[in-house]
């Protein structure tokens, strides 16, 4: 499926900011430096909320990754997006126009859920029909064919294609009329390793070409490779959003010495340390964000104080860890 649009953005509400301090949600932006922006959007089915007064903004021209569980509404959100279904109540602004009108379908193209060809014709003639319902130009067949790779099998039947070419054929019909914003949905679904690694590769080569990209997904390892920025959604709610080092928060220094009572004193008297934990024999340092703790350093003021080190490494919470301390604790406190 194919569709293409435009929108004007700002940023996000920082749901759940209060109990989440690692989350960084950064400066409002003028709705012109955005291509997608979502005030309040709701989407009611009865008395459940699949989205819920969510505020979404997605910068020109960044891989922006929409990062969530199965059911935490990343789909209906997109499908809210294109006009296929209808909000219960919010608005929606892509690069400066509404969902499905004639100007934003010209300027987006997109791939939501497994894309649909007729099995029988080559992907080159799936392109071509699509083209001629689309108004696109011939030309663009074989540009975006080379573009995801797919020119050597492009006269064969999309019957034949792997799971990873058909993906990338999706890919290839989002890009037909050579939309400057991407849509789309879980498009490493069911790839093997090697066929994510080339989908991953496809998009980050995208957004460098300038495109605004929203990738939706519930992959840690796909966002955190290609994303210029990551809203993490739960529930129908963002809870948190900003750069993988943002979420990530700092890193904080491990060090396993004998006298861990001493450590924490001389330590405690660096410039700013955030806090020290003490666990048996190992001290856990955080430090400011704007600070950066030199483990040289410690070692050195350690040793000179008599106190044996055993261990000293940097430790960094994973955007695993991250996404999944937000998403359950989203679910507790909605409990």
């Amino acid at each position: 499926m194919a569709i293409l649009a435009p929108a004007a953005v700002k940023p996000n509400r920082p749901v759940g900011a209060d109990r989440l301090p690692i989350v960084n949600h950064g400066a409002a932006l003028e709705t012109t430096a955005l291509a997608i922006e979502t005030r309040g959007l709701t989407k009611r089915y009865g008395s459940i909320a699949a989205v819920d007064a969510l505020d979404l903004g997605v910068r020109r021209g960044e891989v922006y990754g929409f990062l969530g569980p199965n059911g935490a509404g990343k789909t209906t959100t997109l499908r809210m997006l294109l006009g296929l279904i209808e909000q219960t109540s919010g608005s929606i602004s892509l690069m400066g126009s509404k969902p499905g009108s004639p100007e934003t379908l010209v300027n987006i193209g997109s791939m939501i859920e497994t894309p649909a060809f007729y099995p029988f014709l080559s992907g080159h003639d799936n392109l071509k029909m699509l083209a001629a319902y689309t108004g696109a130009e011939r030309r663009r067949i074989d540009e975006v064919l080379d573009q995801v790779d797919l020119a050597a099998r492009a006269r064969d039947s999309f019957a034949s294609y792997s799971l990873g070419m058909k993906q990338r054929l999706g890919v290839a019909a989002a890009l037909l009329k050579d939309p400057p914003l991407l849509l789309l949905d879980e498009p490493t679904n069911g790839l093997d390793p090697a066929g994510m690694a080339d989908m991953r590769t496809l998009i980050r080569r995208l957004g460098d070409e300038g495109r605004t990209v929203l990738l939706s997904s519930h992959l840690m390892n796909e966002v955190e490779q290609v994303c210029d920025r990551v809203g993490v959604i739960a529930r129908g709610q963002i809870v948190a959003e900003g750069t993988v080092g943002e979420l990530r928060g700092q890193a904080a220094l491990i060090v396993r010495v004998d006298q861990p009572q001493q450590a924490r004193e001389i330590v405690d008297e660096f410039r700013g340390i955030a806090s020290i934990e003490i666990t048996g024999n190992t001290l856990r340092i955080a430090t400011a964000a704007d600070v950066a703790i030199d483990g040289a350093m410690v070692n050195r003021r350690l040793v000179e104080a008599g106190i044996a080190v055993h261990e000293l490494r940097t430790d960094r919470r994973s955007l695993e860890d991250i996404f999944l301390t937000l998403t359950n604790e989203e679910v507790r406190h909605a409990s």
